[in-house]
């Protein structure tokens, strides 16, 4: 508790309300409270890419650490223009970002004020209200449906007030994901005023098909922002390093208000080395299939239900998240507790390697008593 002679006293109340965010459980911490062997421990919390970073992006490391004594080209060209030739635009339509959480902010940072208000949907990315909280805007939250945004009722929500709209897609944590006609169409329907955010960081996990084409609609909507990340597929995800693609005089704000150095030589040279190794990306995603469908067939066999998913990790209905969640540390495996998304009764579980996939399985197993546990 705080008096009123304390510094902490006179921060707004806003910021004095928000709940700090809880990444998942390190490895190393597990081990120091439990007497675990780290090297024992699988960590399937974070929806981290499990294979390690791509060989290219190790060789740009190792050739940017030689300058490291040199500030970091703020402005980013050569990512940019990398990205630009990638994804057809112009580079001054991009923002870097450290990690694409560094985008969202932005965005609240350049368009909310204390008393207006964001929209995001019910078990949507934690960040959504964090970034509203903490520059005093409302976050206006609409209930989920079928776990995943119901796009009518959050159009519905819009009012003169409304500044900035979130949508993840595909959902953190509940995998849920929107095809291309109802998203474009709710986009279109978004009075122009109102920014809308698309957060695509698991975008490369889906079928080629189903790939996001919203990149192409910003000229059509020139309040619509899209944000993605290296630290998903690409596997980058300890260089922080993501971005925002949006109509230049939105991205020319978000500048203003950005952190001059804010994505570091080492991430700027392993994005550029990713970017061009698409094999990595698409085996990463292979991978990430095959993975789930090896979880999926082992849930079947313990009877425990999970809502489908179009990211790197499923979300399971453990009955009892918190005591589900603590026997599986015991075991050695940590998972994702999401009661503070208001699913008290799930875990969120990233794919992992194969055999990371079976410790999880068995692990789970024997913590719900299941006689099927080592079958």
């Amino acid at each position: 508790m705080t008096t009123a002679h304390e510094p902490a006293s006179h921060a707004p109340a806003w910021v004095r309300d928000i709940a700090p965010y809880v990444p998942g459980k390190p490895i190393e911490e597990l081990a120091r409270e439990l007497h675990l062997d780290p090297a024992g421990i699988v960590k399937l919390a974070s929806n981290e890419n499990p294979r390690g970073p791509s060989p290219k992006a190790l060789a740009a490391i190792a050739t940017a650490a030689a300058d490291i004594t040199r500030y970091p080209d703020g402005n980013g060209f050569a990512l940019r223009s990398a990205l630009a030739s990638r994804l057809g635009v112009a580079p001054e339509c991009l923002v870097l970002g450290n990690g694409s959480n560094d985008v969202l902010e932005l965005v609240t940072q350049a368009f909310l004020t204390p008393g207006d208000e964001a929209i995001y949907a019910q078990h949507a990315f934690a960040v959504y209200p964090l970034a509203t909280h903490a520059r005093g805007a409302k976050g206006v939250v609409v209930p989920a449906k079928d776990h995943g945004h119901d796009l009518p009722a959050m159009l519905a929500a819009v009012t003169p007030r409304t500044r900035v709209v979130f949508v993840a897609n595909p959902n953190n944590p509940t995998g849920t994901w929107i095809g291309a006609t109802a998203m474009e169409a709710f986009v279109a329907n978004v009075p122009r005023e109102v920014v809308v955010v698309l957060d695509e960081a698991y975008d490369e996990y889906l079928a080629p098909s189903d790939r996001s084409r919203s990149i192409s609609w910003i000229g059509r909507y020139p309040n619509l922002i899209v944000s993605r990340t290296f630290s998903k597929a690409y596997g980058l995800a300890a260089l922080r390093v993501g971005y925002g693609v949006m109509d230049a005089s939105v991205a020319d704000l978000l500048n203003r208000v950005r952190q001059p150095f804010n994505v570091n030589s080492l991430a700027q040279a392993a994005a550029i080395a990713a970017l061009g190794d698409a094999a990595y990306v698409e085996e990463s995603a292979r991978s990430n299939r095959e993975g789930m469908r090896q979880i999926e067939a082992g849930l079947a066999k313990l009877g425990v239900a999970f809502v489908p998913s179009h990211g790197n990790f499923l979300l399971v209905n453990v009955g009892d998240g918190a005591r589900v969640y603590a026997a599986l540390l015991r075991d050695g495996v940590i998972v994702r507790p999401v009661a503070n998304y208001g699913l008290p009764a799930f875990l969120r579980v990233t794919v992992g390697l194969p055999a990371e996939n079976e410790r999880f399985l068995a692990a789970l197993g024997r913590a719900l008593g299941s006689p099927r546990a080592n079958a």
